[in-house]
């Protein structure tokens, strides 16, 4: 199960900690989700998940303020007993004096942000979707095509990165070569990134190692994309019956999600660079309804009917 440890969240959203002498370093997120402690200020508990960051915001904390301390000393200590991540207070709102007791005696770390609550729900959510989401990795060659994000598969010495470096001296951009980090963040949408390791690198046969960003510069590489189309590279097998018109779609499926896959038979002489240009502008242009196949069936069907209308 993919984690985020509350230190990474701290850094990414700035947050201010109320309660620095508490020690974050071993908590860790589990999901993306996250509760504002309303009906838990009331006293209502049942399927209450602890297990996501809880969000004060404007409306909760006037609610507070109306409490008695007697019943802010009853609520605070049954929310704060459980084992939850941290607490946000967002738009600056201080909290009073005995919220912070508790936090303190019950080590539930709390923070505070400048940000509106919806606009930082919104963008905590968004990115613990993408930190959380399945993880496979996948051998093959990751790059940005005129936007739509083109991953290169096949087997190894068959030429993607060769093909990817041809790309890249086109204008595109690489994001991973060799192995591509594929998370699923929606059931639409899939989402690939280089590790750590090899990001910007690519190996080429004969030559060894090539830092990308150094050569091409910092316009020629892409933290991340979304993949919109593979193509599986394999060599030319002439007993094979290859698709010559693309009127239906073959795809492929990774952690669930359909992607459209083209296989793409591999001779001396071809050029694989404008191919996969090719491939990625007729993808953008079915995707905006224009699908060139169908335009040539129709063509040939109504040739077909005004012969026969001629014949009779």
């Amino acid at each position: 199960m993919a984690t985020v440890t509350l230190a990474r969240l701290v850094e990414k959203m700035k947050l201010e900690a109320l309660t620095p002498d508490i020690d974050i370093s071993a908590i860790r997120i589990i999901q993306p989700d996250i509760n504002r402690p309303a009906l838990q200020m009331a006293g209502f508990f049942d399927h209450f998940d602890a297990t996501r960051i809880q969000i004060i915001g404007f409306v909760e904390y006037k609610y507070m303020e109306s409490l008695s301390d007697e019943r802010k000393e009853e609520i605070y200590s049954a929310l704060l007993s459980y084992n939850i991540p941290c607490v946000v207070f967002c738009r600056d709102l201080i909290p009073d004096d005995i919220f912070m007791a508790k936090a303190n005696e019950k080590k539930v770390p709390v923070f505070m942000t400048k940000k509106t609550t919806s606009a930082f729900m919104a963008e905590t959510i968004r990115w613990l979707n993408v930190k959380l989401a399945p993880c496979i990795s996948i051998h093959g060659v990751l790059v940005d095509v005129f936007g739509e994000g083109v991953f290169i598969t096949g087997e190894s010495g068959i030429g993607k990165s060769e093909a990817a470096l041809e790309l890249i001296k086109r204008g595109h951009r690489l994001v991973s070569d060799d192995v591509v980090e594929i998370r699923r963040v929606s059931e639409e949408t899939l989402i690939g990134t280089a590790p750590d390791v090899t990001k910007h690198f690519i190996e080429l046969r004969g030559i060894g190692i090539v830092d990308v960003k150094t050569l091409f510069g910092v316009s020629s590489v892409k933290e991340s994309q979304s993949i919109d189309l593979v193509i599986k590279l394999e060599e030319w097998n002439k007993n094979t019956e290859y698709d010559r018109l693309g009127l239906e779609e073959e795809y492929i499926e990774y952690l669930g999600n359909k992607v459209v896959c083209h296989n793409i038979p591999i001779r001396p002489g071809r050029n694989l660079a404008i191919i996969c240009e090719s491939a990625a502008v007729n993808h953008r242009q079915k995707k905006m309804g224009y699908n060139a196949a169908q335009e040539l069936y129709q063509r040939v069907q109504q040739s077909l009917a005004a012969k026969r209308e001629e014949d009779e």
